[in-house]
């Protein structure tokens, strides 16, 4: 066929473009290249569950944003409808859920699974640990998502990042906390290795979903609770009833929250849906850090200045204490699971290079020009 005429069938139609891509040597249209076959017919409607209240501020609104994304960059080929905490099956069930296939994605935190999986806790936050920089900058960039990967596939599950909370604050008090003996026998909603933490230093920790935070407050069920930090706090209205607001957040530095996909039904997956997922949960994790730390500074000046919240700083004798049984938690988690051993190692290996990387940059920066710039930092 001479190219003039080749052409010509094309523009014409007598010529079908799969039938030039195999002259060509290509593939045709819908057949395997790499991956699970792209069908551009075929559509996936998926339920995710969450721990988060339904429609929670940030959260659970991250959730919804994540669903539209991932419905609008497949040209509507997955549509996921979200479910907040107990709409479908109570919060703290849905790894099991979605494991099992009985749902197909799930979000939350790591360290709410440490009873089934405590190395997943390094995944979430440590205390006097990293920040939420650094933390992103080891699960994306310094070999974190591959132990984790490795470690929710022996769960059917894959793991996504999906957002980090920031620095948090201390929590909510009705009494002061003026030295160590104020926290023996302190119930307080706080999870992870903070939880475990606080038990050390004689308090016990008690793990409840958000949604019941208020009353259980309210009603004397726990004696302290920490929940994320002021834009989050104003909203559940804690400073209605408790006095004490502290800061800083030792026991979560920078929170990493996470989706959680079932593996095998995500294994089927077109190659390019997985690919839109991934970039969803990308997304969203940016998005997630900046609305916190936007949403905090206008909503802590609201705490203190109209409804007068005071607040106070955890004495250094305490955290210095906290730090020392931080450390004990950890020697003794590791020396019991092999599996924490390795993903602590990583973890700790990477915050020192980090740490000495933020000690001449962030470090110095706010406290020899910003401070000066401001004013901001005494």
């Amino acid at each position: 066929m001479k190219r003039k005429d080749f052409f010509k069938g094309l523009a014409f139609g007598t010529l079908s473009l799969p039938l030039v891509i195999r002259g060509l040597g290509g593939k045709s249209v819908g057949q395997r290249q790499s991956g699970a076959y792209i069908n551009t017919t075929k559509t996936y409607e998926w339920d995710m569950v969450t721990t988060w209240p339904p429609n929670f501020p940030v959260l659970g609104e991250g959730c919804n944003l994540l669903a539209r994304w991932v419905e609008e960059m497949s040209g509507g080929r997955m549509k996921i409808k979200v479910y907040g905490g107990g709409e479908l099956v109570p919060a703290l069930e849905a790894f099991d859920t979605v494991r099992s296939g009985a749902a197909q994605i799930g979000c939350g935190a790591a360290y709410y699974w440490a009873g089934k999986i405590p190395a997943a806790q390094f995944f979430a936050s440590v205390p006097f640990g990293m920040n939420a920089q650094q933390l992103n900058a080891w699960i994306v960039g310094g070999g974190g998502l591959r132990l984790w990967e490795e470690i929710y596939a022996e769960f059917n599950l894959v793991p996504m990042v999906g957002g980090n909370t920031g620095v948090q604050m201390g929590g909510w008090f009705n009494r002061e906390i003026n030295s160590l003996e104020d926290l023996k026998g302190l119930k307080m909603r706080i999870p992870g290795l903070g939880g475990k933490v606080l038990e050390r230093a004689g308090g016990s920790s008690v793990l409840i979903p958000g949604g019941e935070l208020f009353t259980a407050l309210e009603r004397g069920v726990i004696d302290a609770t920490e929940w994320i930090g002021p834009y989050h706090d104003y909203k559940m209205g804690f400073h209605q009833i408790a006095e004490y607001y502290y800061a800083p957040g030792w026991h979560e530095p920078g929170t990493a929250l996470e989706f959680f996909v079932n593996k095998t039904l995500y294994d089927e997956l077109p190659v390019d849906l997985q690919q839109i997922i991934q970039s969803a949960a990308a997304k969203l994790n940016n998005w997630m850090l900046s609305e916190f730390e936007a949403k905090n500074a206008i909503y802590l000046d609201k705490l203190i200045q109209e409804e007068h919240v005071k607040l106070r700083f955890f004495k250094q004798e305490i955290l210095d204490k906290l730090r020392d049984y931080t450390a004990e938690t950890l020697e003794e988690i590791t020396a019991s699971d092999p599996i924490s051993r390795k993903v602590y190692d990583s973890y700790q290996s990477f915050r020192k290079k980090a740490g000495f990387w933020s000690s001449i940059s962030e470090e110095r920066y706010f406290s020899q020009i910003q401070e000066k710039q401001t004013g901001v930092i005494n």
